[in-house]
């Protein structure tokens, strides 16, 4: 592959022959899965031409995330981890708007606008980035940066201009037939800026817009999504790792696998906060520690699924300890483990509460039984006779009972290890008024009932021994 790469440079780089991109989608993965052999043959089998090419037919190396989705769409979203792939699969689908099959043809678009948060940065990323435009484009392709016009012009005659997200105004008076819209949800002014590229998007038969965005939590992105001409693909930073340092994957994994930040930032997903949430991404990310101190008590708290099966609500088991010495005010917990179970019988969540138990050293198993009643006790004894034992009655609705323990996170008096990420989806979609996300909040109705249990009713007990359950 030398040679090849000394001649792209100085040859044309028309498309390859019909035979040859039947093999591209996925071809890069699937070559690289066969011996030595199987590779020589195929790479003997192309034309000098189609050699020349094919370090530039992003079909063939691309994975799944990376290509446009079949259909008529309008809005197609890359949401993906930090360091997926994005930024490539953009700067990839504005050539194959622009070019055509020889390199003088016209393509299907040739007034491109393309945004990114500040001009600095979609000129560095976008356009000169080692993903970016300039990088992924063969010689005789290439389009040239005029930098006082913040333009591109390719050599077919097409052109992209370059636009900041901190300025929407600029949008107002130019039209495209295509966008490129980077980290769309990172904009201090997405909502305006959006807005002002819709009414930009009148060229062509079929205008569209590509948006490459880590996913955050914001109006714009979330109602982007809810469009029906609106398609998206996902990848989590790990479906890039071949493309990135081995250490900063180990770093990264370390530091967040687990938690809610790297489920957004290294997996991709969009977590949402419920609309009057008791807890927030923000604050707990602001609560995080690598190591709990020595703890007075630890408790296992459980919100038993009475039924079992595959189709059973999951049972909550999470493990709490606390520092509980000196003034009531002074007392702090520790959000140790999530040992949450799905999908089975009322003996294997009792197991797995157990279980639990003894590696964290825990002093307590609490568990509710407003559901199961003895039933719920009966079921931990045949698993472990003598385990410390407490029941717990709920009285009052769920967000009732989450909102003084919400108070403690809010008073920085609870802190979470890492590992704790659907606990903490569940968190945040807790309102005063209830559970706004799907099924129930298994997981925080278990981290409500330990922190009552090691904080709330001994202080309440410590200031009026009469005082009354949950």
């Amino acid at each position: 592959m030398q040679n090849v790469e000394n001649q792209k440079r100085e040859s044309s780089t028309d498309m390859p022959s019909t035979s040859m991109r039947h093999e591209t989608r996925s071809g890069a993965a699937f070559l690289a899965s066969e011996d030595a052999a199987v590779q020589e043959e195929f790479l003997n089998s192309l034309s000098e031409q189609e050699l020349m090419a094919l370090p530039y037919l992003f079909d063939f190396w691309a994975m799944d995330h990376q290509l446009p989705p079949e259909g008529n769409w309008k809005n197609w979203v890359i949401m993906g981890g930090r360091g997926a792939g994005k930024t490539r699969a953009g700067a990839e689908w504005v050539r194959a708007q622009v070019e055509g099959a020889k390199p003088l043809d016209k393509g299907r678009a040739s007034r491109v606008a393309i945004i990114g948060e500040t001009f600095d940065q979609t000129r560095d990323v976008m356009i000169f980035g080692e993903s970016g435009i300039l990088a992924c484009s063969p010689p005789d392709r290439r389009p040239t940066w005029h930098e006082g016009r913040k333009t591109l012009t390719w050599p077919n005659g097409a052109t992209a201009q370059v636009f900041s997200a901190f300025d929407p105004e600029s949008l107002r008076g130019p039209q495209f037939d295509a966008a490129w819209v980077d980290e769309l949800a990172k904009w201090k002014k997405s909502q305006d800026t959006w807005d002002m590229l819709q009414f930009g998007l009148r060229l062509g038969d079929n205008p569209q817009v590509c948006i490459t965005t880590t996913p955050r939590n914001v109006g714009v992105l979330k109602q982007l999504l809810k469009l029906p001409s609106t398609v998206v693909t996902h990848a989590s930073t790990q479906a890039n790792a071949a493309n990135l340092a081995e250490s900063f994957l180990e770093e990264v994994q370390a530091r967040y696998a687990g938690t809610r930040l790297g489920r957004q930032e290294l997996e991709g997903v969009l977590l949402e906060d419920a609309e009057g949430a008791l807890w927030t991404s923000g604050m707990l990310e602001a609560l995080r520690v690598d190591t709990p101190p020595e703890l007075d008590r630890i408790v296992v708290a459980v919100d038993p699924a009475v039924t079992g099966g595959k189709s059973s609500d999951e049972c909550g088991i999470v493990v709490v300890g606390a520092q509980t010495r000196g003034p009531v005010q002074d007392w702090r917990a520790w959000v140790l483990e999530d040992a949450s179970v799905a999908g089975t019988s009322p003996t294997g969540w009792a197991r797995a509460a157990i279980r639990a138990m003894e590696t964290w050293g825990a002093d307590r198993l609490v568990a509710e039984v407003n559901q199961g009643g003895d039933l719920v006790e009966e079921v931990v004894r045949q698993v472990d006779p003598v385990v410390p034992f407490k029941k717990v009655h709920a009285s009052r609705g769920k967000g009732a009972r989450a909102e003084p323990v919400a108070a403690l996170y809010e008073q920085g008096r609870v802190r979470h290890l890492r590992g704790l990420g659907d606990l903490e989806d569940q968190m945040c979609r807790m309102t005063a008024h209830g559970y706004e996300g799907k099924g129930s909040p298994d997981r925080v109705d278990a981290l409500v009932w330990a922190l009552h249990e090691l904080i709330i009713e001994r202080a309440a007990k410590w200031r009026n021994p009469t005082v009354r359950s949950l």
